[in-house]
């Protein structure tokens, strides 16, 4: 590790929501950037930088900084930088000059302990001492609290995370209580926070320590999710982290309840322990669920097998008998859930629906958790679809990044009748707000396929409404003709039935390259994507539509980390008539296909093909990166051929490559051809179900590369079930 004592010169760019800065530092005489988290930073600052010269292979050396803590300045010329550098309000460069001219090495010394003298220099009258002096203070604060951060051993990352949550109370905060670090900083486990605590002084039956135990054993739980813990579970993970008499925990959980942060309730005759949100999701949606399903409906003008043969006429369309008595139940009840795997005619029962209740004058909304899925439906139906989140008007506090959705129970959503589809990836939060936001009297159906992932929040709602049997529904069996004739839909329903597929059949489109390890099946994918495949369909994988990787895992020579650089160094190398950036730790470069990976309702964007304008990039949709201006510290992306987004630094973070995605990510996607790593992954992701909801992404054609062993592993596994949820539950528990 190299320690540099350095003055800070220049701030190339900065990113206030975690402290990631570039900068340009002094020693003695040399010049050097440096790059990483610093709490706050400003010209003139002193500091001493903890870590390792790197090689920048676009921007030369660099210096990553690891740690770092703010030093006193002490020279004659590191006195005249720091007070010059803007960082105390009040004084310029010339003032800081006449300081320091007139007070030496005594100087900072005599405005934290005599600041009246400061009176003695020209251009400094009572006003500007007061600002001097509180400006002063401020810094000296951080440079404690800098100082004070350091030396619990947080990392800079951290520490940067820590004052901007705390700010100047940031010292007082945690010596009071230490356990506040778990829930404010990201990154930072329970067992650094006690070892932290120990060093103060808590002891380890604290108040403090147990409740933080008990929050973040329940935390643990929602992040794989799970909406609360079986009360044996729950004990026993607690006790293995904080090692105390379970009867303390009953005491300090019984506090938790009091205060509003924690929940006990029955579920299926058992105890369940629970974050308080989730417990109240749970029970609001179980509540709203009988509610819109018991309410009187506005009725529609003509019986039901009418309007369904009206439909077949203008449409075309012959419903099978399980499709008409699924139209039937969706649009005669207040409550419907309609479920089934590829092929089975989901969306032309969606259309069906939105037909014969748009027919007779009901106002029909569409929705779907994310972007892509939205724009699937539209297309395919000729609706109009939204994601949830915009018609629930969402929008998030600048601050504190809080969510807050302009839709809810005191201004609902004005509609007769809502379709929601993809219901499988709605988390129980998500679910809870559009539920709330809906007036009685709403028909509501739900749409999706149970055997798919669950969402990556917590819950588990679709599948939780399906095994409570409260709620009236349809699971669709039929596979449509044309669907029969795909191998990829034919070994998906082989696949959730436990059954090993159909491979590498001449004519057919699903096949397995089988490669005996990890290198050589990212060869094989390399070649796949940039020679074989696009020659075989016609397609490009370099826009967004075409070829996509799928991959289980982010991490790993075959994660989607890896691939996506190894997959732009082939499909779209370096170059030097393409501009490159860096954000998000992310090398973008001219032509890159990329992806949306949050909701950004205020983003504009330009319809390069009509030009016309709007709002809203969301999450999962995918572009290309049309230019990037370095100088400027921006790009421009154009998304789905159509839309072209303009994105500073800042914004940009929220991209990703997007030549590989996680399976996660592709959810509520579809794509011409997929391409899918096929070698060993940790076994909670080596399941049936996420080998299941890969493969029905692929339209045209799909490739599995690696061991077939691994394969039939995942089909062996049904996993992905064990997430603990509360709604069927507490929905047989209605009277």
């Amino acid at each position: 590790m190299i320690e540099l004592k350095c003055t800070v010169e220049h701030i190339t760019f900065r990113n206030d929501s975690n402290g990631f800065t570039v900068f340009s530092v002094r020693e003695g005489r040399r010049k050097t950037t440096a790059v990483g988290n610093i709490a706050e930073v400003h010209r003139g600052m002193q500091l001493t930088l903890n870590g390792e010269f790197v090689m920048n292979p676009r921007f030369g050396e660099q210096f990553r900084v690891a740690g770092y803590s703010v030093r006193v300045p002490t020279g004659s010329e590191e006195i005249v930088d720091f007070l010059g550098s803007g960082v105390i309000a009040g004084i310029g460069p010339k003032t800081a000059v006449d300081i320091e001219s007139r007070f030496g090495a005594d100087s900072l010394r005599m405005i934290e302990e005599e600041p009246e003298r400061l009176l003695e220099i020209s251009g400094i009258g009572k006003k500007k001492l007061e600002t001097i002096k509180n400006s002063f203070a401020l810094q000296k604060d951080m440079v404690e609290t800098s100082l004070f951060l350091s030396s619990l051993g947080l990392s800079a990352s951290a520490s940067a995370k820590v004052q901007k949550e705390y700010g100047a109370d940031t010292k007082k905060l945690i010596e009071a209580n230490p356990y506040r670090l778990v829930r404010a900083v990201r990154g930072v486990s329970f067992r650094e926070v006690d070892a932290i605590a120990a060093r103060i002084g808590i002891v380890e039956d604290s108040e403090e320590r147990i409740k933080a135990g008990v929050l973040y054993v329940l935390e643990g739980a929602v992040n794989e999710g799970s909406t609360f813990l079986p009360e044996e579970e729950f004990m026993d993970k607690v006790n293995s982290l904080i090692g105390v008499m379970r009867e303390q925990v009953e005491d300090i959980f019984f506090d938790l309840i009091l205060e509003g942060f924690a929940e006990k309730a029955e579920v299926d005759g058992a105890m369940g322990y629970f974050l308080a949100d989730y417990f109240l999701a749970e029970k609001s949606v179980a509540n709203d669920l009988r509610r819109l399903s018991e309410a009187e409906l506005k009725p529609l003008g003509s019986d039901i097998e009418s309007l369904i043969a009206s439909v077949e006429r203008e449409s075309g369309l012959i419903f099978s008998a399980e499709q008409k008595n699924a139209i039937a139940a969706a649009t005669s009840g207040g409550v419907f859930v309609v479920t089934g795997g590829p092929g089975t005619g989901k969306t032309t029962i969606i259309q069906a629906i939105a037909d014969v209740l748009t027919s007779h004058g009901l106002v029909l909304e569409i929705v779907a958790p994310t972007g892509r899925a939205a724009k699937r439906i539209t297309e395919k139906t000729g609706y109009e679809a939204k994601t949830i989140h915009r018609l629930l008007e969402y929008s998030a506090d600048p601050e504190s990044d809080e969510m807050y959705f302009g839709r809810d129970a005191s201004n609902p959503v004005e509609a007769d009748a809502l379709i929601v589809d993809e219901a499988s990836m709605i988390d129980v939060l998500l679910m809870e707000a559009l539920l709330d936001a809906l007036k009685t009297g709403v028909r509501l159906v739900v749409v999706g396929d149970s055997d798919q992932l669950p969402p990556v929040g917590a819950g588990n709602v679709l599948r939780d409404i399906l095994a409570s049997e409260r709620m009236d529904y349809a699971k669709l069996t039929e596979i449509y003709r044309q669907a029969t004739e795909s191998l990829i839909v034919m070994n998906a329903h082989r696949i959730n039935r436990g059954e090993n597929p159909v491979l590498n059949e001449d004519g057919g489109n699903f096949f397995f390259n089988r490669k005996p390890d990890e290198q050589s099946a990212l060869n094989t994918i390399l070649d796949l994507c940039a020679e074989r495949l696009p020659a075989y369909l016609g397609a490009e994988s370099g826009g967004t539509g075409g070829i996509q990787v799928i991959t289980p895992v982010k991490r790993g020579r075959l994660g989607s980390i890896n691939l996506n650089e190894e997959l732009q160094a082939r499909l779209n190398p370096e170059d030097e008539f393409k501009e490159e950036m860096t954000a998000g730790g992310v090398m973008f470069r001219e032509g890159d296909r990329v992806m949306q990976t949050k909701n950004d309702y205020e983003a504009k964007w330009v319809n390069i093909l009509g030009q016309s304008e709007g709002r809203g990039i969301f999450n999962g949709d995918l572009g290309v990166i049309e230019a990037i201006d370095e100088n400027k510290g921006g790009l421009s992306v154009i998304f789905d051929g159509e839309r072209k987004v303009r994105y500073s630094r800042e914004a940009a973070e929220d991209l990703d490559l997007a030549y590989a995605v996680t399976v996660h990510k592709s959810q509520g996607s579809e794509y011409p051809a997929v391409v899918m790593p096929m070698m060993f992954v940790p076994p909670m992701l080596a399941t049936r179900n996420l080998l299941y909801t890969a493969v029905t992404r692929g339209r045209e054609l799909v490739v599995l590369v690696g061991g077939e062993r691994y394969m039939l592993d995942m089909i062996e596994r049904v996993g992905s079930r064990d997430r603990y949820s509360a709604l069927a539950g507490f929905l047989r528990a209605l009277p």
